[in-house]
């Protein structure tokens, strides 16, 4: 009977030590940021009815674990949501803080992660009603997710946004604000953050050091000779980098900028960026 007893112990000992290293397991996060390019703006050959494929394309060859979408209108989001049902997606409309005007919607697959909680908040000097911030022309808005790995048991945040283009107030105090509310709604300094989104601006700008001096550019594995703007105007000139996926308590792996061909020469006037992370 002790004999046995002793098995049991060490059995259950064995299973308990198994079950710790599984939740410390590492996970690997494919995550994509998008600027989808609103779909009511008048492109001509480069509108979204005919654009809509290539997006399709682009999450069905990427294969994201989580991504981040600006400027997406609730008629993209349902497109999105008809043909990618192992998707499931957290946001609200920036004008009505329901279905009105631009979406920062954060999409996840529900068969690896379950949303623990989410929320959103203006960019302005009301965040948690739905305003104009400082010298914006248009409401900005962050949306997050709270998301935790259903094999690891790894719990990490995803906040995306996307700053102002006229405003340079309302950029440099919106980054200000960012990285106040991550500090209160994530709380536990040492949980993996990811932040993406438009910025509107090069990392380069003193308005990032804020940000910077709390997390890091994903894109900085790669050396500087391989950065590749990422706003295209649909091939018009002014390219820019604007676009980012920021990170703490994380590795990176990789990251790229999706400027390939998914079917038409321009996905969007800017191009995805992606980033694999370890948390």
């Amino acid at each position: 009977m002790k004999l046995r007893n002793v098995f049991l112990l060490s059995l259950a000992v064995l299973l308990l030590c198994d079950g710790c290293s599984n939740r410390e397991e590492d996970v690997e996060i494919k995550y994509i940021s998008y600027n989808i390019r609103y779909g009511t703006a008048n492109d001509g050959d480069n509108a979204w009815d005919i654009r809509k494929p290539a997006t399709k394309e682009m999450i069905e060859r990427e294969q994201p674990d989580v991504f981040g979408l600006q400027e997406a209108l609730i008629g993209q989001l349902e497109y999105i949501d008809s043909i990618f049902p192992e998707y499931s997606r957290v946001g609200v409309g920036r004008d009505d803080g329901k279905e009105a005007g631009e979406f920062m919607a954060v999409y996840y697959r529900n068969e690896f992660f379950d949303l623990l909680d989410s929320g959103n908040f203006w960019l302005s000097e009301t965040p948690d009603s739905c305003s104009f911030g400082w010298d914006a022309a248009c409401r900005r808005i962050v949306t997050w997710a709270k998301l935790k790995d259903k094999e690891s048991g790894k719990v990490f945040y995803a906040f995306n946004t996307h700053l102002d283009h006229v405003g340079e107030v309302a950029r440099e105090q919106s980054i200000l604000l960012i990285v106040k509310r991550i500090n209160e709604i994530v709380k536990d300094d040492k949980m993996p953050v990811l932040l993406s989104g438009d910025f509107n601006s090069n990392v380069s700008s003193p308005i990032f050091d804020p940000l910077k001096a709390e997390m890091k550019d994903s894109r900085a594995i790669l050396p500087e000779s391989e950065w590749i703007p990422t706003y295209n105007s649909f091939g018009n000139g002014n390219d820019t980098m604007i676009d980012y996926i920021f990170y703490k308590n994380a590795e990176v792996l990789d990251f790229k900028t999706l400027n390939g061909d998914y079917g038409k020469p321009y996905i969007s006037d800017h191009y995805p960026v992606m980033a694999t992370m370890k948390i």
